[in-house]
């Protein structure tokens, strides 16, 4: 998936608000850029950190600027949208490049299911039990190379489990589909000391018969693409 619009430098001042960030860019003019992340985004949102902007000219929206990336400035880079891994795994499904999903024909996005909720994607093809696929943005990490979720409580999170288990138990796929947006991590677990009850109903869900897939990805300031799969160190 490549960025619609270039991306500029900038370097972080704050975020704050969950959705707000206020930034400067590289000519000393202050912006506040719309983040598209309500976690807490530990460890990306320190003062003065380089991250890169998206700008738009919508006079339908009140920010000029969107917050895309955090840039490591060691070769390394965090995707902070959490729109994008969406995006890029629909491409990614559409071509069939997933082999989990290849032999699937058809893509529906955002189908209603469940109780008051709607799924990410809906796979369906000829003689194959529909599938159920739930997407996260992973981008925290704590130690060198390990990619955990959530970095915040998430209560949303865990109603999904908990419905993805429910279509398992009649019948159908159910995949939990962990986009890591990150391109330091190799390896991928669940940060049950920040979100235990999350942690008992990936457990949970898993008993049940709900899939796991954990994928990275490639990103660079032109955009962000599905890379290969990578290991969950969790049960």
């Amino acid at each position: 998936m490549h960025f619609p619009t270039p991306l500029i430098p900038a370097r972080l001042i704050r975020r704050y608000k969950r959705f707000l960030a206020d930034c400067w860019l590289e000519d000393g003019s202050e912006v506040t850029a719309h983040c598209a992340n309500p976690g807490s985004m530990m460890g990306l949102r320190e003062e003065g950190i380089k991250i890169w902007l998206e700008p738009n000219d919508d006079p339908k929206k009140k920010l000029k600027y969107g917050w895309r990336l955090v840039d490591h400035e060691n070769g390394h880079f965090t995707g902070v949208d959490t729109s994008v891994p969406n995006k890029a795994l629909k491409a990614a499904l559409l071509a069939r490049e997933i082999p989990e999903f290849s032999t699937y024909t058809t893509v529906r996005p955002e189908m209603k299911y469940g109780e008051n909720s709607r799924i990410d994607f809906f796979l369906s093809g000829d003689g194959l039990p529909d599938c159920y696929v739930e997407v996260k943005s992973v981008t925290l990490s704590r130690n060198s190379g390990l990619a955990e979720f959530p970095d915040s409580v998430t209560a949303r999170g865990a109603k999904h489990l908990k419905e993805l288990a429910t279509m398992a138990g009649q019948g159908h796929r159910a995949v939990m589909f962990y986009l890591i947006q990150r391109t330091d991590c190799t390896r991928m677990d669940l940060a049950a000391d920040i979100d235990p009850t999350y942690a008992a109903g990936f457990a949970e869900a898993r008993a049940a018969g709900v899939e796991v897939c954990c994928y990275d990805t490639q990103i660079t300031p032109e955009g962000v693409w599905l890379g290969q799969k990578i290991p969950m160190a969790a049960p």
